[in-house]
């Protein structure tokens, strides 16, 4: 395929392969990071990246939406003083396909790394994990592995059809970190319909080709959305597990199962079912259908 780089066996198997593809230039990372308070967290998320990034050409853009703690605005101010670090403000409702459009707007970078402030660096070559896939010329978005702080599996890729609803989630989700997947998966980057923007990496290149997120999901499966419309241009969307990040999200949080959230939720729901029912009913491309898709452990179920 006249791709340089290195191969290594993974710790799965030893005919399952770690690639490290070889960088292209030093392409500048724009890494978007929508913030309201929770500055504990923010800043742990921070420092991880300035401490433990051995990538060196990019920025952080905080995009502050309706944060209310003077505690917050103090960390900004100290923020300001860093080179690499910009702190923009949108002060419509939260709406994280908004919030990251407009963040778009400010970024400097070849490459948009979409982050959520609940997460934490572990691997030090994350941003290259996740660039030598993003730079080549045929893949779209690009997907981190995620840890609860309990070192259980939060994200390894995305199923269309997975969960209660039929919508989309996550697989091997709850698996511990030390456990090689179904076949191996959780040790070598793979081809998946969708990946969270927890941790996302994509060229802005791409992202404007799609007109980034769409702002009708305001909370609920925009990435999902997103990574379909890139996949539907002909694209491909990976996971690479050797990328790795804590993601703090509340491992027993769950879906509100009243109230406005709950409505809110059903709606983009089934506005996500509509979008794409044409998608949905031919299945997950990436996922066998002898496997269920009421669990993320690959439970066989037969047809």
């Amino acid at each position: 395929m006249g791709l340089e780089g290195e191969v290594i066996s993974s710790k799965a198997f030893p005919t399952i392969f770690q690639i490290k593809y070889k960088i292209i230039g030093s392409p500048k990372i724009s890494i978007l990071i929508p913030n309201k308070d929770h500055v504990s967290d923010l800043s742990r998320c921070i420092v991880s990246i300035l401490t433990k990034s051995s990538y060196n050409n990019y920025e952080i853009i905080i995009i502050e939406n309706n944060s209310e703690e003077v505690e917050t605005e103090a960390y900004y101010r100290v923020l300001k003083n860093m080179n690499k670090i910009r702190v923009i403000r949108y002060d419509g409702d939260f709406n994280y396909s908004k919030i990251n459009n407009f963040g778009r707007r400010y970024a400097t970078g070849d490459y948009l790394l979409l982050l959520n402030n609940d997460t934490e660096v572990i691997s030090e070559d994350w941003m290259e994990q996740l660039l030598m896939y993003a730079q080549r010329n045929d893949v779209g978005a690009v997907g981190a592995k995620l840890y609860f702080p309990d070192g259980t599996i939060q994200h390894a890729g995305v199923v269309l059809g997975l969960g209660a609803d039929h919508t989309a989630g996550h697989i091997h989700y709850g698996t511990d970190r030390n456990n090689l997947g179904y076949m191996g998966k959780l040790y070598y980057a793979q081809d998946v319909s969708a990946v969270t923007a927890a941790c996302l990496m994509v060229s802005t290149e791409i992202y404007d080709e799609v007109n980034g997120f769409d702002e009708s999901f305001a909370v609920a499966l925009n990435d999902v959305d997103f990574c379909l419309k890139i996949r539907e241009k002909g694209y491909l969307n990976v996971f690479n597990p050797y990328a790795e990040l804590y993601h703090y999200e509340s491992k027993s949080r769950g879906r509100d199962a009243s109230g406005e959230k709950k409505a809110r939720y059903n709606k983009e729901a089934k506005m996500f079912k509509e979008k794409w029912a044409e998608v949905l009913s031919k299945g997950d491309p990436y996922y066998n259908p002898n496997f269920s898709l009421d669990r993320a452990d690959y439970f066989y179920v037969g047809i």
